[in-house]
């Protein structure tokens, strides 16, 4: 006997429970996760900075939508999940000046150093600075996601991998571990293996591709200052911030990838120490611990948020590459409207349109546009 939901949320990270906890009591909502426990993949490996300079216009714009409502819930809560923390950009004047957005500023060589003391007088030529960037506790986000949406009777199911998944009349069925459910919608928030779940339901693909990026947490002789700001090199070739007394350190590698458990490669932050310590006065003594998460993209950047055009009650929500905690807010409200106005472009309030594999672009930035400027 299967059981029956009006949404069927497969995928348990960041952009599953964010959407999971915004349809809480609207409507009845099962989550699914491959994995014993949520958040496990990318979600688990996260930077924990949201920065409102950081992705194309429309990730800039969910950021700064995501702050406001993360901000508004702070205001009710014991521990905030925002902290303020800068971000700053360096390198030489044009790698800054091309990466560098309307929420960054430029800063004087000797304003940066200011900043971040760690950094050698040569190592860098020019700086950027956002103000408006935050740290962000991901376990808390995740955790009061996962309550709200329990709260709201919301059903999560963990260690059920989805394994069959059809149209049955006007909705779908799907088969998920030792689980049977019946839905009018089914949300593909799975991640680095969205592609893979829309093959398994007879979905086309978007052509999403999963990104590696390695992080580790290293112990140092000198810690950073606890006003310093996360650092990020121009030419992406590596970020680092405090954390407590040790720095995490990432060579911000883009390198394609299956979808997978992803591992560091022998190598790698043995590199980046090696180069770091030549740039800081940090004196890496040594890795703590270290991992690789996947940051999945299509190819323009932009998050795929929409019902697939092809395939009713198919709706995506993947595609966040690196973007995804900083945008999962913002992401989630849009994702839920369009999810509660109905399964078509017609019943979206403000003429948004929905966003399927031949129309995502175009349709995704009027769509994350209505939802903001409302």
């Amino acid at each position: 006997m299967s059981a029956n939901y009006d949404v069927v949320i497969v995928g348990g990270g960041i952009a599953g429970l964010s959407l999971a906890s915004a349809l809480a009591g609207k409507c009845s909502v099962a989550l699914v996760e491959a994995e014993q426990t949520l958040a496990y993949h990318t979600s688990a490996r996260s930077a924990r900075q949201l920065i409102p300079s950081y992705g194309p216009p429309a990730v800039q714009e969910l950021t700064l939508r995501t702050l406001e409502l993360i901000a508004a819930q702070d205001a009710g809560r014991p521990e905030p999940v925002l902290t303020p923390r800068s971000f700053m950009l360096i390198g030489d004047d044009a790698a800054v000046r091309e990466q560098a957005s309307g929420h960054m500023r430029p800063i004087t060589h000797a304003e940066a150093l200011a900043l971040c003391p760690a950094l050698l007088p040569d190592s860098f030529a020019a700086a950027g600075l956002d103000t408006g960037s935050f740290a962000c506790n991901a376990p808390l986000l995740l955790e009061d996601h996962r309550r709200r949406a329990e709260a709201g009777g919301v059903d999560i199911i963990t260690g059920a991998r989805v394994h069959s998944a059809q149209r049955l009349g006007s909705g779908w069925e799907l088969g998920a571990g030792q689980e049977g459910f019946q839905t009018a919608v089914v949300v593909n928030a799975a991640g680095a293996w969205a592609d893979e779940l829309a093959v398994l339901s007879g979905v086309e693909k978007v052509q999403l591709q999963p990104y590696r990026r390695t992080a580790a947490i290293v112990d140092v002789e000198h810690p950073l200052p606890e006003s310093c700001p996360m650092v990020a090199a121009a030419d992406d070739s590596f970020y680092f911030r405090r954390d407590g007394e040790q720095v995490l350190i990432s060579p911000s590698e883009h390198e394609p990838s299956g979808p997978e458990d992803a591992q560091p490669h022998p190598g790698d932050v043995e590199a980046l120490i090696a180069r770091l310590n030549t740039l800081t006065t940090f004196g890496i003594r040594g890795v703590r611990t270290a991992w690789t998460g996947l940051r999945t993209e299509a190819a323009d950047g932009v998050p795929v948020v929409g019902f697939d055009a092809e395939a009713p009650g198919f709706f995506w929500l993947a595609g966040q590459g690196g973007y995804g905690f900083q945008t999962s807010s913002g992401i989630a409200e849009l994702a839920a409207d369009l999810i509660l106005a109905g399964q078509g472009p017609s019943a979206v309030p403000g003429g948004a349109q929905a966003a399927g594999p031949a129309s995502r672009t175009a349709e995704a930035l009027a769509a994350t546009r209505w939802s903001i400027r409302r």
